[in-house]
């Protein structure tokens, strides 16, 4: 991943609910959204701009639809990640975040974040 690309990811704040949170930092707010929502872990994940390609907003709308779609059977909140003028939707998923990795890679993302109770969030380069 080229370095400006790799700086991007690790200055995104990642939102959910009143929450945020950057990789490379604990967030006691996340830790109380993990319990209240019976998690111990989760991921950040999106669907838009495969491999960090813009798309149209249409296509980046049906790709979240489906990314929801395939999340179906699982916990997860709506959120954002944002960046100087960048944003894009994104899902905090809950639960063992294996999951959210597995589509991380079929949605053609790059990377995801992945969020520990107790612990610094961290970005995993998923391709």
């Amino acid at each position: 991943m080229r370095p400006g690309l790799l700086a991007a990811y690790r200055n995104t704040v990642y939102r959910a609910g009143d929450v945020s949170v950057r990789p490379g930092r604990r967030c006691a707010g996340m830790d109380r959204l993990l319990l209240a929502h019976g998690g111990r872990r989760g991921a950040l994940i999106s669907a838009d701009n495969p491999y960090s390609r813009r798309m149209p907003p249409g296509w980046n709308r049906r790709m979240r639809l489906r990314l929801a779609e395939a999340l179906r059977r699982r916990r997860y909140l709506p959120a954002t990640g944002c960046w100087r003028d960048w944003s894009e939707a994104h899902f905090l998923v809950l639960g063992d975040p294996a999951a959210a990795i597995r589509l991380a890679r079929r949605f053609r993302q790059n990377a995801i974040v992945i969020i520990g109770l107790r612990q610094a969030a961290y970005l995993l380069i998923t391709s």
